[in-house]
């Protein structure tokens, strides 16, 4: 090789890296950033943290969760999108943030389609109907009946407008061919102290939310919204059972990164979250919040994210459901 030949070899791999400057040594080099958009202790928040250290006993990666709640989840997914593409920032995404807010929002400041690349589904979680403990309600069929005789006398809470939780008891109302008053509150807490105190009839919560006062005796669980029943809830019947056939409403959770970030750390990072999602702990602790682990490809995930943006819109839609 002559001295012209070695000098443009030599600025051809400077060039390339410089274009991915993260592939010039091995990868992960440093921390990763994990985005939850959502406050700690809630359910996307505890995928997240269940996730990274998993991540870090069996790789010894560097994962460092960074709770960015506000706006519906938008903030945090904001800045994830906005975040270089070098493999170095994720995000814990969810069906609200991801698949519901475009529709709801006037003015997304993301694309979840143009500014995100799905690398693997985590886990779906069905949400559970709840009543107080002495509701004269005793089952899903009793609610329906209340709600036929009396149309939008019975009071159904959410956790707000064009919340999963709003959305999936629009669809219920649908399917029951019923019309209940929907009652939005800023979260779940004070929704539950009021259905505890008589104040609304019933609530549709994700199951972690609701669990607790579940098993304490305060509230009574008539149905879950899912295929099949929540593992925390085996007597608990689903929707479909209850005489509504193909009834079946989950919340899921995934990671993404921002788009452009190149295929083959795409690739890796699914391949080490598939690999901690069939850990036997990891699903045990993803069930104790009701959550049942899922995985596969980013091709698979895009397809349900492309599939649910459409799907959920129209429910947003139908509902006349507007951001609060």
């Amino acid at each position: 090789m002559n001295r012209r030949e070695f000098l443009v070899r030599t600025a051809a791999l400077a060039l390339a890296m410089l274009a991915h400057p993260g592939q010039a040594q091995t990868y992960p080099a440093k921390p990763i950033k994990l985005i939850v958009p959502f406050p700690p202790g809630g359910g996307t928040d505890l995928f997240a943290r269940t996730i990274g250290q998993k991540l870090a006993e069996t790789r010894k990666w560097v994962i460092v969760v960074e709770n960015k709640p506000g706006v519906g989840g938008n903030l945090g997914v904001e800045q994830a999108a906005k975040s270089p593409p070098d493999g170095y920032t994720m995000v814990m995404g969810q069906t609200s943030n991801l698949a519901i807010n475009p529709t709801l929002f006037p003015k997304l400041p993301y694309d979840p389609i143009r500014d995100l690349a799905p690398v693997s589904l985590v886990a779906s979680a069905p949400l559970v109907l709840v009543i107080a403990a002495n509701s004269p309600f005793k089952s899903l069929a009793d609610v329906v009946a209340a709600a036929k005789a009396k149309p939008d006398h019975v009071t159904f809470a959410s956790p707000g407008n064009g919340t999963v939780a709003h959305l999936t008891g629009e669809l219920f109302q649908n399917a029951a061919g019923i019309k209940l008053q929907h009652v939005p509150y800023k979260g779940s807490s004070q929704a539950l102290t009021d259905l505890m105190g008589g104040q609304v009839q019933v609530f549709m919560s994700s199951v972690p939310t609701a669990l607790s006062q579940i098993k304490g005796g305060k509230l009574r669980a008539i149905a879950v919204t899912g295929a099949k029943r929540a593992a925390e809830l085996p007597k608990v019947p689903t929707i479909d059972e209850s005489g509504f056939k193909g009834f079946d409403a989950t919340t899921w959770f995934g990671l993404l990164v921002p788009a452009k970030t190149p295929p083959e750390i795409v690739k890796q990072l699914n391949e080490e979250v598939n690999t901690v999602l069939k850990d036997p702990g990891v699903r045990a602790k993803l069930a104790t919040e009701g959550g049942e682990a899922l995985g596969g490809t980013p091709e698979q995930f895009a397809a349900l994210l492309k599939a649910d943006i459409g799907r959920w819109g129209k429910v947003v839609k139908d509902s006349g459901a507007k951001v609060d």
